[in-house]
């Protein structure tokens, strides 16, 4: 995560806004004698909480993992073609 100056941030907000949006990578934001600040775009903010209700939910995470397992032992859910298709959007 790049890090930058309150005082650089302020004077550049435009385009290091646009960045952080469009590249999807944080900007830490330094303050000399107080707390940093991270800024995010909305979007990956989204994604960052649904990954963490997903990491915080056992049962969730206990279906994943059986998942996972079936999977890797060629025993899970097999869609049918027409399935396939509409799950893919075909």
């Amino acid at each position: 995560m790049d890090s930058i100056s309150v005082n650089q941030f302020r004077d550049n907000l435009k385009s290091l806004v646009d960045k952080v949006v469009s590249e999807h990578e944080p900007l830490k934001v330094t303050r000399r004698g107080a707390d940093d600040f991270v800024v995010v775009g909305a979007e990956d903010w989204e994604r960052e909480q649904e990954t963490l209700f997903v990491l915080q939910n056992s049962s969730l995470m206990r279906q994943v993992a059986e998942s996972m397992e079936t999977h890797a032992q060629g025993t899970g859910y097999q869609p049918a073609t027409g399935e396939l298709d509409e799950i893919l959007g075909i």
